[in-house]
C-alpha cells in the first residue's frame, strides 16, 4: 500500500478484509496518479468548491469526516438492530473512504493555487469518475454502489443500507454550509 494513501487515510485499516483495503488504496492511488492535486493539495483545498474561499473545512477534513459519522453510525445499526437492519462495515467504510475519490478528475488549480472545476469536471461529476476508477481497480460493485449513490444522482436508485448511510453522513456535513450561501 502507498504510503502516502495511508497517510492521507489511516482509517483505510479500518477494513478487515485485506483485498477490499488494497483495492481501496490502489483507487486512491490510481487517482492521486491521474490528478493534478498532489495529497498536501488535499489537506488544504476546500472540501467543496461552491462555498468560497475562506472555507477553511478542507477536501480531508471533510472526507475523513464522514468516514468517522458513517462508520460509528453503521456500528449502532448494528448493535441496536438485532440483525434486522445491519451494516457490512468493510462495504461501508471503503466505501465512505471512496465516495468522491472522483473528485481527484474534476478538480484544477488555477495560477493562483486556488481549485477550480476544470473541463472534465464539467462533463463527468465525481460519482461516475469515481466508479470508473474503482472499478479498474477491482473494487466490488457492492462499494461502488456508494460511490455512485453517494450524491446526488443516488436519489435515482434504490440505496443499499450502507448507501443510506454514507449519504446522510456526507450531506449532514454538506447542506449546512450550503445554507450558508442563502445568507
Amino acid at each position: 500500500m502507498n504510503k502516502e494513501v495511508l497517510e492521507l487515510w489511516p482509517e483505510i485499516e479500518w477494513i478487515k478484509d485485506s483485498d477490499l483495503r488494497e483495492k481501496t488504496a490502489a483507487t486512491w492511488e490510481l487517482a492521486l496518479k491521474k490528478s493534478v492535486l498532489t495529497p498536501k493539495d488535499l489537506q488544504t483545498i476546500p472540501f467543496t468548491l461552491l462555498c468560497g474561499p475562506d472555507l477553511k473545512v478542507t477536501f480531508m477534513d471533510h472526507k475523513r469526516s464522514v468516514v468517522h459519522i458513517a462508520r460509528d453510525a453503521g456500528q449502532k445499526i448494528n448493535d441496536w438492530y438485532h440483525g434486522e437492519l445491519t451494516c457490512n462495515m468493510d462495504v461501508l467504510i471503503a466505501g465512505a473512504i471512496l465516495a468522491d475519490v472522483g473528485k481527484l478528475l474534476e478538480y484544477e488549480l488555477d495560477a493562483n493555487g486556488k481549485a477550480v472545476q476544470c473541463a472534465y469536471g464539467k462533463y463527468l461529476r465525481h460519482p461516475f469518475s469515481g466508479v470508473s476508477l474503482a472499478e479498474q481497480c477491482g473494487v466490488p460493485a457492492s462499494v461502488c454502489h456508494i460511490i455512485a449513490a453517494h450524491a446526488g444522482e443516488g436519489d435515482m436508485i434504490k440505496r443499499t443500507v450502507e448507501a443510506y448511510v454514507v449519504h446522510h453522513a456526507d450531506f449532514m456535513t454538506f447542506e449546512p454550509f450550503k445554507e450558508r450561501l442563502k445568507v
